[in-house]
C-alpha cells in the first residue's frame, strides 16, 4: 500500500512532514508504505525533512534507514574525520563546532557515490548546527551560461595533498597502510598520484562538473569546485596556507578540467548561486533529513553546545550512469576531451528509478 504525503513548503526551508506511527515499529511500517511518496518528494524538492520520529539511539536510526534504503554505499577517498558507531552509521563529521562546512554533493569526485544520504538528530545543538540543503538544479540554472558552458566543456579538476599535518593522511583516506594498494586504487579510478617528501601523497583527477540524474533526467551542478577552491578559504587562512605551504601543497584546490585556474570572481558567482538556492531547518531530536545526493548538496553550520547528527549513505550510483559531459581522467586534460554531449533537458528520457526498489 502506498501513502501520500502533504509536504509543507515554506520559503528558505526544506519540504517537511510529520512522521506517523505510535512507536518505532509502526513508524518503520509507515516509512515502507511511503517509499514512493518520499521518492516523489525527493524528485521535486531534492531533500525532505521528516519530523518527530521515535529515534533516540543508533539502533533506532539504523532501523529507520533500513526501512527506506535498499543498499548501503561505501565512503571512499575520505575527506573528513568521522566516527563509526556501528551498523554502518557514522557521525556526519568530527570537525570542530566552530568550523562551518560549505554545500557539497557527497563524493562528487569519485566514480561511484551515494545516491541517498540520511541524517538523523540524536542530540540537538543549543545554537546553530543545522544541515542546510541546496537544490543543485537551481544552482546550475543560476550560473551564467558562458561560465556553465565552460565547465560543461572542460569539467573540473581536483588537486589534493594527503598529509597528517595538512589534512587527512593517505592511510586514513584510503583505509590502507600499503602504498601499492593506493596506487592500484588510483589507477583503477582515473587518479594521477605522486609521493612527495617522506610521506605526503598528491593526487590529481578530472571529473564532469554537471551530470544528469539517472531517475529524472535533469541536469545538475555536481562537483566540489567551490567547496575546495583556494578562493573559498577565509582570506587570512588562505594567506597563511600559501605562505607556509605554497600553492602546490594546499590540502585541496580546484581548477578547470584543463588545469586553468578558476578566478576569484567566478568562485564568488557560483557561491552566490548556492546561497540563493539553500534552505535550512533547525534540528530537533527525532528529526530525519533525507537527501538525494545528486539533486541536492548539503552543508553544516557552526554550532554551540552538544550535537550528535548521524548519517548513513545508500543506493550507490555510478558516474558513468549520469551522462557526464567529459570522461574521468587522471590529471588534467589539455585540451579537455569531451564525451558525447548529454541530451537537452527537454529531450532527456529518465531511466528507471533506482531508489526504494526491491532489496537484492
Amino acid at each position: 500500500m502506498n501513502t501520500t504525503i502533504d509536504w509543507e513548503v515554506r520559503d528558505k526551508r526544506p519540504a517537511a512532514a510529520d512522521a506517523q506511527g505510535a512507536d518505532l515499529g509502526e513508524t518503520c511500517e509507515w516509512l515502507r508504505e511511503s517509499r514512493e511518496a518520499i521518492r516523489a518528494g525527493l524528485d521535486e524538492h531534492g531533500s525532505v525533512y521528516l519530523r518527530g520520529l521515535p529515534v533516540k539511539t543508533i539502533e533506532d536510526f539504523a532501523e529507520v534507514r533500513d526501512a527506506l534504503v535498499s543498499k548501503l554505499a561505501g565512503y571512499v577517498e575520505k575527506a573528513t574525520p568521522r566516527s563509526h558507531f556501528g551498523k554502518d552509521v557514522y557521525s556526519s563529521t568530527d570537525l570542530p563546532p566552530s568550523h562551518a562546512i560549505r554545500p557539497h554533493n557527497e563524493n562528487s569526485y569519485a566514480l561511484n557515490f551515494p545516491g541517498i544520504l540520511m541524517f538523523g538528530c540524536l542530540v540537538a545543538p543549543d545554537e546553530g548546527g543545522a544541515t542546510p540543503t541546496t537544490d543543485v538544479r537551481k544552482v546550475l540554472r543560476d550560473i551564467p551560461a558562458p561560465l556553465a558552458d565552460r565547465f560543461r566543456e572542460h569539467g573540473w579538476s581536483l588537486v589534493r595533498n594527503y598529509g597528517e599535518h595538512i589534512s587527512l593522511g593517505w592511510r586514513t583516506a584510503f583505509a590502507t597502510e600499503d602504498r601499492d594498494e593506493v596506487a592500484a586504487y588510483c589507477a583503477e579510478n582515473h587518479i594521477a598520484h605522486e609521493w612527495v617528501g617522506d610521506d605526503q601523497l598528491r593526487t590529481r583527477q578530472r571529473r564532469s562538473a554537471t551530470i544528469r540524474h539517472p531517475g529524472t533526467g535533469e541536469e545538475v551542478w555536481f562537483n566540489h569546485t567551490v567547496f575546495w577552491n583556494e578562493w573559498a578559504l577565509d582570506p587570512d587562512v588562505r594567506e597563511v596556507f600559501i605562505d607556509d605551504l605554497g600553492h602546490e601543497n594546499l590540502p585541496f584546490n580546484t581548477a578547470y578540467g584543463d588545469g586553468e585556474p578558476i578566478s576569484k570572481e567566478d568562485i564568488e558567482t557560483i557561491d552566490e548561486a548556492y546561497r540563493r538556492a539553500t534552505t535550512r531547518e533547525t534540528w530537533r531530536v527525532g528529526d530525519i533529513l533525507i537527501v538525494d545526493n545528486i539533486l541536492a548538496a548539503h552543508a553544516r553550520e557552526a554550532f554551540k553546545g552538544q550535537r550528535k547528527i548521524v548519517v548513513a549513505m545508500g543506493d550507490p550510483i555510478a558516474l558513468a550512469d549520469c551522462s557526464p559531459t567529459v570522461q574521468p581522467l587522471a590529471g588534467f586534460a589539455k585540451p579537455a576531451v569531451a564525451a558525447a554531449a548529454a541530451p537537452a533537458a527537454e529531450d532527456a528520457k529518465p531511466a528507471k528509478r533506482r531508489w526504494f526498489g526491491r532489496r537484492s
